[in-house]
């Protein structure tokens, strides 16, 4: 793929729909490419091969994207990345790891405080941690490109994973890639949880919105392939900027 767009790999789980895994994947890196990235992708043919999926899968994977306005065909030029491309999209619940990446990746997020906080295990986390009695947490504020703060987030996670995580990822990967690509956590399942709330004087004076106006809340949960919670995440997002959409798909 030399001179072109590089994605991420991508682990196919049968389960769920081809085509979505792949846009969700690709999308994904495409919101969380570096500044310098080539904005060329590679052929249908190559990014099939890369997927390990179809020609005719990886087109209608194509598709959902252009759709979404992040990427432009052009016939006998090739497919680009549209460099000002909308990264504060709708949020998506599809029932994939990747679909959580994809949403929470392309805003670049600034640590809050001195850093991570080994801390106590918050009460209402506890269920979460069973036997365990600090976790580290890590609070950040995420920003569009335009520099308006768009959500802020909390995770706490296991001490020993923590040990290991280069905290300038998190400026703009989510907390569950750097674990799963960076760490290599085999993330079995995150259990969602999407909820209205006011805001409180915290989260308003962060996203700089009216006290008790409406916010999105969502919670995280991270499972590795042994059942083991690995982080939860809180995110609280602007009520004027996001919207949630649940997609069932039927039995084939």
């Amino acid at each position: 793929m030399s001179g072109s767009f590089a994605p991420d790999s991508l682990v196919l789980n049968r389960k769920l729909p081809l085509w979505y895994q792949v846009s969700q994947s690709l999308r994904a890196s495409i919101l969380g490419r570096p500044t310098d990235a080539p904005l060329r992708l590679p052929t249908e043919d190559t990014l099939a091969g890369h997927y390990g999926v179809s020609v005719l899968t990886m087109r209608q994977a194509l598709k959902e994207l252009e759709t979404e306005g992040l990427i432009s065909r052009h016939r006998r030029h090739g497919t680009f990345i549209e460099p000002a491309a909308l990264r504060g999209a709708p949020v998506r619940l599809l029932g994939s790891v990747d679909a959580i990446v994809a949403q929470q990746s392309g805003e670049r997020a600034t640590l809050l405080g001195p850093g991570p906080a080994l801390v106590p295990v918050p009460a209402e986390l506890a269920e979460y941690f069973p036997g365990t009695a600090e976790v580290v947490r890590y609070r950040r504020l995420r920003f569009d490109e335009a520099g308006e703060p768009v959500n802020w987030a909390d995770n706490h996670v296991l001490p020993e994973l923590a040990d290991r995580i280069d905290v300038t990822d998190l400026e703009s990967w989510p907390m569950v890639k750097v674990l799963r690509d960076r760490l290599g956590v085999r993330i079995s399942r995150i259990t969602d949880t999407v909820e209205a709330r006011l805001a409180q004087p915290e989260t308003a004076a962060l996203l700089r919105v009216p006290l008790l106006s409406p916010i999105l809340h969502y919670t995280g949960i991270v499972h590795d392939e042994s059942g083991r919670v690995v982080d939860v995440a809180r995110i609280r997002y602007r009520g004027d900027r996001f919207s949630f959409t649940v997609t069932m798909e039927a039995p084939g």
